[in-house]
């Protein structure tokens, strides 16, 4: 068993936090494996770190304030130190009892991340019916082979995740994100269970968000490293729109008729320059894509705090 480490983003789950911290630890435990548990909290405004300070074992990074879900992951991720990243909900839905199933599940299928399925789902009717209608467009748009994108109960190698930047609600398509770049991705279904107490932090404009950052993770996948091919393609389309139209403004004026009149030479003029425009933005495109891939390393978040209380050897 390689070493695992636990990452749960949590934003005021101080009610939850105890009893799902002796559940992670008596689950790693019982698998003898070596194990950290990083709970990051998400700019909380109940007592949520405070609690947490009370655990043992357990890292804590506090942010300074509520960036989102996508960033509390990548804190995380940066801070994991073991082979395995074993992500989790805070409010306690996802088990922890399929640790050692997700863990057994990517060793035996040779995958780089393992992404939980809820199958049959323990939240509200609306909740369902949003993350049904996200699953179907993101399989129309990616089709990363996942059924729910939206579980956070996943588990990564820590190569794949080593160089990894997230920004938005982007935390949603990390397995499409991945096997864009050329990892092994794979599904379990896993246990999902009812919220035992607080609210959820779910809200309708993060579905907007998750949405627009969809159409980001599409464009990426299919042109990130060929720009040009898109923007390009539609220049040269209004180049030759713009050809016909000026073609049929010079027959006509040769015909003898007045171009006062007609609306072809204002219309040649803006497909002209628009096809110029889009195919220079595609070389501009094209030139920033290539510096981006030699090195960009930036996160959208702050840290408050980094605490560890570990007064025994696991």
């Amino acid at each position: 068993m390689k070493s695992i480490s636990i990452v749960v983003p949590v934003y005021n789950e101080a009610e939850n936090i105890a009893h799902l911290h002796q559940e992670i630890v008596d689950t790693c435990r019982n698998t003898g494996a070596k194990f950290e548990l990083i709970f990051i909290d998400d700019g909380s405004t109940d007592q949520t770190a405070r609690v947490i300070k009370s655990l043992n074992p357990v890292k804590l990074i506090r942010l300074r304030k509520n960036f989102g879900q996508t960033a509390a992951l990548d804190a995380g991720f940066r801070l994991a130190k073991n082979e395995y990243i074993i992500t989790m909900d805070g409010d306690g839905q996802n088990d922890p009892a399929d640790i050692p199933r997700i863990i057994n599940h990517l060793e035996e299928h040779v995958l780089d991340i393992v992404s939980g399925w809820r199958k049959n789902r323990k939240d509200t009717i609306s909740k369902k019916i949003t993350s049904r209608i996200a699953n179907f467009l993101r399989g129309i748009l990616i089709h990363d082979g996942i059924h729910d994108s939206g579980c956070t109960m996943k588990i990564y190698t820590k190569e794949s995740v080593s160089e990894l930047s997230l920004f938005g609600e982007m935390h949603r398509f990390i397995p499409a994100l991945l096997k864009i770049r050329g990892f092994n991705v794979g599904e379990l279904v896993v246990n999902h269970r009812y919220r035992q107490s607080g609210k959820s932090k779910y809200k309708f404009n993060r579905t907007i968000k998750g949405f627009l950052d969809l159409v980001s993770v599409w464009f990426w996948k299919k042109y990130a490293v060929r720009p040009l091919h898109l923007l390009g393609s539609g220049g040269i389309l209004f180049l030759l729109a713009g050809f016909t139209s000026g073609v049929l403004t010079l027959v006509q004026y040769l015909k003898g008729q007045s171009m006062s009149d007609s609306a072809l030479p204002v219309l040649t003029a803006f497909l002209l320059i628009t096809g110029i425009q889009l195919f220079i933005s595609g070389l501009m495109a094209d030139m920033i894509s290539r510096i981006f891939y030699k090195k960009f390393d930036n996160h959208s978040y702050y840290i408050h705090e980094i605490f560890e209380n570990d007064r025994e050897t696991i």
